[in-house]
């Protein structure tokens, strides 16, 4: 299959890359920067939308634009290059951010969006995805949780203060984290290219979301380290400002479509997981 990818130099889009590349596809890496040349996606089966501004940064009022268009105009570009020649499939990114923070309240794909920062920009994110659908196209929209691996994202951040004995649970450590070790993602990305089945909304979650406390306290674990420093709240909020809301929203996503549609998870616990990561980092 020919695959085209944006974002293929981030860490989730190095590791989607390799690995459809070591199971034969022909991969292409498309960038966003720029107008899209008119024959840009040709010969794509597949497309695999990953591309946009990082989230975790300092939300001023510019980068609060630039996450928004990225994702807004870049999905917006990519569909109108489709045009020419539509793909079979887009799989195009999404977050769990698209949800709010919902406290203990289960999330399935079916729950709506709220309508926070982030929330808006999944949304709006999605519906420029979805108008791939005419062209006959069929699209899966992934709503993306904590992704953890070895090389690189979040967890390559969390790991220092935990070995250097200082880690410890963000806020009160009550809310809920949807996340997803990175070989599950890169699974679920190939198994919804073959799915010829399958569309609309996935979230791209381990099936067992944990709190904050419980996430701190499996890292020390495997770390073999104390997590004894909790960070306040407002010393999360005086240090990232409103990007602090993304470290203390509570999102249990559990992803039914996926496991409806007959995945199976390899790393669905988050001890195994992050003592698998942690060898091989």
């Amino acid at each position: 299959m020919n695959v085209a990818i944006t974002g293929a130099s981030g860490f989730i889009g190095r590791a989607v890359a390799g690995h459809l590349r070591n199971c034969g596809h022909i991969v292409r890496a498309v960038s966003l920067r720029g107008a899209l040349a008119p024959d840009v996606l040709a010969g794509s089966n597949a497309v695999v939308h990953l591309a946009g501004e990082p989230v975790a940064q300092r939300w001023t009022a510019d980068t609060r634009d630039k996450i928004l268009r990225s994702r807004v105009e870049g999905t917006r570009a990519l569909v109108g290059a489709m045009r020419a020649q539509p793909p079979q499939v887009l799989i195009s990114a999404s977050a769990v951010g698209y949800y709010g923070s919902r406290g203990d309240e289960i999330l399935t794909e079916s729950a709506p969006a709220a309508d926070d920062f982030l929330s808006k920009v999944a949304a709006a994110w999605e519906q420029e995805a979805q108008a791939a659908e005419p062209l006959g196209v069929r699209v899966v929209r992934l709503r993306i949780g904590v992704v953890l691996g070895p090389k690189g994202g979040a967890l390559a951040k969390m790991l220092l203060p935990f070995r250097l004995g200082v880690g410890g649970r963000l806020g009160s450590g009550q809310q809920w984290m949807s996340w997803i070790h990175i070989d599950d993602l890169i699974a679920l990305i190939a198994f919804l290219m073959k799915e010829s089945t399958v569309r609309g909304a996935f979230n791209a979650t381990s099936p067992f979301p944990v709190t904050n406390r419980e996430f701190t306290r499996a890292v020390a674990h495997v770390v073999h380290r104390p997590a004894i420093f909790p960070v306040p709240e407002f010393a999360l909020k005086l240090m990232f400002g409103d990007m602090s809301q993304v470290m203390l929203a509570s999102q249990r996503a559990i992803p039914d479509a996926a496991q409806r549609a007959g995945f199976v998870f390899e790393h669905p616990d988050i001890f195994a997981a992050l003592a698998q990561i942690v060898r091989g980092a």
